[in-house]
């Protein structure tokens, strides 16, 4: 294995490792409560198995961003800055993760609230400690990544919007280890670090891997990449915080942000769409060399088209102050996040987790690409399978629960029949995660051989 790609190789592994947990574990569970509600009700309630789900989420993402950028940086410019720092950034990332998710067992089983375990705040319920953690992992990845930029690389408009997104990713966090007595004020913050990290810094970051992907892929001029990336990262600076608005409403401020957010959300994603598209037509226009992962390539495109398809088309569809009146809090929410985080994260992370793979493990991007094509298209199907399901689900609670006036528990049972089909779905792409994990992480050459 090379050495300067170990750091890289650890947190692809751990972040795949994540993803199975929330996929082929919780997301299942969870999926299977909804089909029979007194499914290891005695064991793990659905509230405990829902904050495993997102959790996991998160903290798959946060490794593989950070595998990610440590990798690329260290192609770039030859190695990182400090080897040794990235290796424990990544144990110190396994220790908080691995404490936090073993807190929330210990609720889960137990059925005992403890703020030692959890702070109890939706989507952040990491207890203070764990964010006290999460903050010093973060500056010693962005402190490792500043220097190998500096040092090895040079400032860019790719380096310059990568660290922009990564500083942001630390920066948005601290708004969430502040609470406020007022629920109106409490929530203003709070979206800060759930709506933008999402829909703010995490695009930008998103957006300079996909960048230097496309650089070694597709020969894209450098020059052109970094013009899309200005567009995103102007983009991001008025839909990622006006964009916000869409949430304000619901928490008791002005009506205009309603409509100025359900507006301003849907453009983000273009930039990179139209970005992925153009190293396309350039490449075969001008017939560049043709890069042997074309595993690579499949998972890219479909990223970016998840992408603009989950956070620009669906997010903009249930944002429209016309729609979201009857929408919100529906199963189409839960639709458009699944497709949207998968999509836009999620397929960029297995994109550079299978560019760097043989590349670590063989010195050659030439290898058998049959399991990791398998895994794609069992993943799509899978997801799209459950997405279609939690979109006929909301069609019903909308009409029979919104509109028809009935209760929520009398609606669940006509929404049964796409419980049933999301379930199935989420077991097929769980399998696909199954064979991605078994991809990346076993060993022997077999499963990747040139």
């Amino acid at each position: 294995m090379n050495p300067r790609a170990k750091a890289g190789y650890n947190f692809f592994v751990f972040s795949a490792a994540v993803l199975l947990l929330q996929t082929f574990v919780f997301g299942l569970i969870s999926a299977a409560q909804y089909v029979w509600p007194g499914f290891l009700f005695n064991i793990l309630s659905f509230n405990m198995v829902r904050v495993f789900h997102i959790n996991c989420l998160v903290f798959s993402l946060l490794a593989g961003f950070m595998g990610s950028t440590y990798y690329l940086l260290a192609e770039e410019g030859g190695r990182l800055h400090s080897e040794g720092i990235a290796k424990l950034n990544f144990w110190l990332l396994v220790l908080a993760v691995g404490l936090v998710l073993l807190g929330y067992l210990y609720m889960g089983l137990s059925h005992h609230y403890s703020s030692l375990f959890s702070e109890g705040r939706e989507y952040i319920e990491a207890p203070r400690w764990a964010d006290w953690a999460i903050v010093i992992i973060t500056l010693l990845f962005l402190y490792n990544v500043f220097m190998t930029i500096k040092r090895r690389i040079g400032w860019n408009g790719i380096t310059g919007i990568l660290m922009l997104g990564l500083g942001g990713l630390a920066f948005f966090y601290l708004f969430g280890m502040k609470y406020f007595k007022n629920m109106t004020n409490d929530f203003f913050f709070w979206w800060w670090v759930i709506h933008l990290w999402v829909e703010g810094v995490w695009e930008l970051i998103a957006a300079a891997l996909y960048a230097l992907l496309l650089v070694r892929l597709f020969g894209f001029p450098r020059e052109r990449a970094i013009k899309y990336l200005y567009v995103e990262a102007g983009l991001v600076l008025f839909t990622g915080i006006l964009g916000t608005g869409h949430h304000y409403y619901w928490i008791g401020t002005p009506e205009y942000w309603l409509l100025i957010g359900g507006f301003f959300s849907a453009l983000e994603p273009l930039p990179l769409l139209v970005m992925v598209l153009d190293a396309v037509r350039i490449s075969t226009k001008e017939k560049r060399i043709e890069h042997p992962n074309k595993l690579v390539k499949y998972w890219v495109m479909g990223g970016v088209i998840m992408h603009f398809i989950g956070a620009g088309v669906c997010g903009f569809i249930q944002t429209l102050p016309q729609v979201n009146r009857w929408t919100h809090g529906t199963q189409l929410t839960a639709a458009h996040g699944h497709i949207a985080f998968f999509g836009a994260y999620s397929m960029l992370i297995i994109a550079v987790t299978y560019y760097a793979i043989p590349r670590i493990k063989f010195g050659t991007d030439d290898f058998n690409q049959r399991r990791g094509m398998w895994a794609f298209w069992i993943m799509l199907i899978g997801l799209l399978g459950m997405v279609l399901s939690l979109t006929g689900a909301a069609m019903v609670q909308v009409f029979m629960e919104r509109i028809g006036g009935l209760s929520f528990m009398q609606v669940q049972d006509y929404m049964r029949i796409f419980y049933v089909l999301r379930f199935v779905f989420g077991a097929f792409m769980s399998i696909g995660v199954v064979v991605f994990f078994l991809d990346v992480a076993r060993p022997k050459p077999k499963l990747l051989r040139v």
